[in-house]
C-alpha cells in the first residue's frame, strides 16, 4: 500500500503529461504547398503593347518572341532553398510608341522558400518576392506600362 500511494503522484504526472499532448484540436502550422518544387523557366515576359523589336514583321507582347537572349530559371527545392538566374533586360523608348528591348547581363538570387495554395514567398534575395500560383504557372504581375514589363510567367520544365 506504501507503494501505492508513492506511485500515485508520479502516476498522475504521467497521466499529465499524456492528456496534454499536440492532437488537441488546436490550429496545426500552415500547410505548406509542395506542388512548386521543381526547376521553373521563364516563358513569357509580357509588355502593354506589341512591338516588333526583331524586325520580323510580327509585333509582339511577349519579349521572349522579341529578343533572343532573354532567358529565366527558377529552382524550388524541397529542402525549401531557392536559386534564380535571369537575363537581365533594358527598354528604352524610341518614337512613335515604339521601343527597344536588349538583355543586360546576369541576375541571380537565392535564398529560401515558402508557399501556400496561391503564392510562393522568397527569402533571400532582393529580385524575387513572391510569385503568384495560376494554374500550371507562377505567374509575377507588375502592371507598369511601357517602357516597363507587365508580367513574367514561369513554367515547370518538363
Amino acid at each position: 500500500m506504501k507503494n501505492l500511494v508513492k506511485a500515485f503522484p508520479m502516476l498522475s504526472i504521467l497521466l499529465l503529461i499524456v492528456s496534454c499532448g499536440s492532437d488537441d484540436g488546436g490550429s496545426s502550422g500552415p500547410t505548406i504547398n509542395f506542388e512548386v518544387i521543381g526547376i521553373w523557366d521563364l516563358v513569357e515576359v509580357n509588355i502593354s503593347a506589341p512591338q516588333d523589336i526583331d524586325l520580323d514583321g510580327t509585333p509582339s507582347s511577349n519579349l521572349i518572341e522579341e529578343v533572343d537572349c532573354l532567358t529565366g530559371t527558377l529552382l524550388i527545392d524541397a529542402d525549401f532553398s531557392w536559386s534564380f538566374e535571369q537575363s537581365g533586360l533594358n527598354i528604352t523608348p524610341i518614337t512613335n510608341g515604339d521601343f527597344f528591348a536588349q538583355c543586360s547581363g546576369t541576375i541571380s538570387s537565392t535564398g529560401t522558400w515558402l508557399a501556400d495554395e496561391n503564392e510562393v514567398r522568397f527569402q533571400g534575395g532582393g529580385e524575387l518576392q513572391s510569385l503568384s500560383i495560376v494554374g500550371e504557372t507562377l505567374v509575377s504581375n507588375l502592371d507598369e506600362d511601357l517602357p516597363g514589363v507587365r508580367s513574367f510567367i514561369y513554367a515547370r520544365r518538363q
